[in-house]
């Protein structure tokens, strides 16, 4: 007798095994899939958790291979980037072992709820958790990246931005991923972000990919992300790597892989292309992404921070409705920081300078201060006046008018022009 397996068969039976090596994944309310792909509410969900090898584009990406993609996080729930800050993340093996189930009781400060020393160490590999590595220093790093669009279907691997990278995770079950401080604001929907992870050896040589809702917070900058390029192995070799914003890695699967690395590395081991220095990825937040430098008036209308509008001049950045110098705000100024103006209510700054825009009749002065509008007397080096008289050229025309017209009542009077006095002015 002849057997088949369906692929529906396939896959469920390889989900099976993968749970039951307690796999990790990354938790937060914002996530797709809290709950699994049932679409109701389960504590002890854990279908986020199987790894993606050797899978089409369409199934491994945001973990489509069990339609985790298709559940999306509750309406409001985002994970906030705060711009020069950090956030929280849990990684365990099963949302029942973080502090989003049962209040937390079931947690403890390693991925799957049990204990451990802290120099926990397996020559072969640590499978309980499965962190896939021998130690803390074996564990291959992490990374969230950010896509600036709304829709999760709109998220392509080349507007998918590595901003942060954690080394030497997954090992605790809480993580704090840095965010660049020029980061900036996102559409009003919020962004997308992805938490990735290909393990250092210690069994399939697999990756992780999945999906969270996102936005960032205290956003001073509008200075865009760079589009992001493969990243490249680059072990002792800094010149070889990838510079500025990269994409993440994408590997072992049966297709949209963005990187291929074959032989050993310096430690001997088969070469894995994780989220560590052998591909150029910095520990912390990743501050080379940007298109440029940083601009620092680009402050959302709801971040904090920022500064607001008022008549009054402050700062070193120029001031003034009517100014143009460069770097300061005015009415039509069209770059691309929030402009003040005589109505703005808070929130806007400077898009180079961070100088407030004023609701007074100011001008700048080259110099960078705030010029009054009334006219001010010249005055020389030493600062005393440079004139000699205060008589204005109108004030002496004035003059020589009543003068003249003195002088015609007076002809008239005497009736002889010859007793009229000439006068020059």
């Amino acid at each position: 007798m002849k057997f088949e397996i369906s692929k529906s068969a396939f896959v469920a039976v390889s989900l099976f095994g993968m749970v039951a090596n307690a796999h990790l994944a990354a938790w937060h309310e914002a996530m797709w899939c809290l709950n699994g792909n049932t679409g109701k509410e389960d504590l002890n969900s854990y279908d986020i958790v199987s790894p993606l090898y050797q899978l089409s584009f369409r199934d491994w990406w945001f973990h489509h291979v069990n339609r985790c993609d298709e559940f999306p996080p509750a309406a409001g729930k985002f994970v906030d980037l705060p711009a020069g800050g950090s956030f929280r993340i849990e990684i365990a093996s099963n949302r029942a072992k973080t502090s989003l189930s049962y209040g937390g009781r079931d947690t403890s400060a390693w991925p799957d709820g049990e204990t451990y020393p802290e120099n926990y160490n397996e020559a072969g590999c640590i499978t309980s958790p499965n962190m896939h590595a021998q130690n803390h220093g074996r564990a291959a790093g992490t990374a969230f990246a950010i896509s600036y669009v709304s829709d999760i279907k709109q998220v392509t691997p080349e507007n998918l931005v590595v901003f942060s990278v954690r080394h030497n995770t997954p090992w605790k079950r809480e993580i704090y991923y840095d965010v660049p401080a020029a980061m900036p604001p996102c559409p009003a929907g919020g962004c997308i972000c992805a938490w990735g992870w290909v393990p250092n050896g210690c069994g399939q040589p697999n990756m992780y990919h999945q999906a969270f809702r996102c936005r960032v917070t205290n956003s001073r900058s509008n200075t865009p992300v760079a589009a992001p390029q493969p990243p490249k192995w680059c072990e002792n070799n800094p010149s070889a790597c990838t510079k500025g914003a990269k994409q993440m890695v994408y590997w072992n699967q049966l297709e949209g892989n963005n990187i291929q690395v074959d032989g050993r590395d310096a430690a001997g081991d088969f070469k894995s292309p994780g989220y560590n220095m052998k591909l150029g990825f910095a520990d912390g937040a990743q501050n080379d992404i940007f298109t440029g430098a940083a601009s620092s008036g680009g402050a959302s209308s709801s971040s904090s921070g920022g500064s607001s509008s008022s008549s009054s001049s402050s700062g070193s950045g120029s001031q003034g409705n009517t100014n143009t110098n460069t770097g300061s705000t005015s009415n039509n100024n069209t770059g691309g920081g929030s402009t003040g103006s005589g109505s703005s209510s808070g929130g806007s700054t400077s898009p180079s300078t961070g100088g407030t825009g004023s609701t007074g009749a100011e001008s700048a002065s080259p110099s960078g201060s705030s010029a009054s509008s009334d006219t001010s007397t010249p005055s020389s080096a030493s600062g005393s006046s440079s004139l000699t008289s205060t008589t204005t050229p109108r004030q002496s025309c004035q003059r020589t008018r009543r003068r003249r017209r003195q002088e015609e009542k007076l002809k008239r009077a005497l009736g002889h022009h010859h007793h009229v006095m000439k006068r020059s002015f």
